[in-house]
């Protein structure tokens, strides 16, 4: 499988590559992220993971939970808390859109991956619904058959 890169001015800081595999995606979104001016820069030397990340919704505003932003060296004692609350810049109307969504049950916002767009640090959100194990197993065999028949085909030629 060739690797994907990037359109110009984007640079990818980390990924939830986990998200796709525990998710059902089915809608995604982008969303420009509050930071402090150590976090920019912590995320320019790529300290970030998005492991367990979540995001909810309280008040009209969507907020970012549990994503780490490692320390960045030079900033001493005004370093910034890795796991704290970022906020989320989406319009009104998006927030509107998801609200209802997020009340059904089983369907959560996941960051998918976080990176710089023309010198700004967005965020891809997805609506997602877990994954049972059975549909796990599925997806699994499914990649396996497609990889065989790729190998297949590629040895005919």
């Amino acid at each position: 499988m060739a690797t994907r890169t990037p359109p110009a001015g984007i640079k990818i800081i980390a990924q939830n590559r986990r998200a796709r595999h525990e998710y059902e995606i089915l809608q995604t979104l982008e969303a420009g992220i509050v930071l402090l001016g150590s976090e920019v820069k912590a995320l320019r030397e790529g300290r970030a993971n998005l492991g367990d990340s979540y995001a909810e919704i309280k008040r009209g505003e969507v907020w970012l939970l549990k994503m780490h932003i490692g320390p960045y060296e030079m900033a001493n004692r005004l370093n910034h808390e890795p796991f704290r609350r970022r906020k989320l810049l989406l319009n009104r109307r998006e927030i509107r859109k998801l609200e209802p969504k997020m009340d059904d049950v089983g369907l959560t916002l996941v960051p998918l991956k976080i990176y710089f767009k023309f010198g700004k640090v967005k965020v891809d959100l997805a609506l997602g619904r877990g994954k049972k194990l059975y549909d796990k197993r599925h997806d699994k065999a499914k990649r396996d058959v497609d990889r065989q028949m790729a190998k297949n085909l590629g040895r005919r030629d």
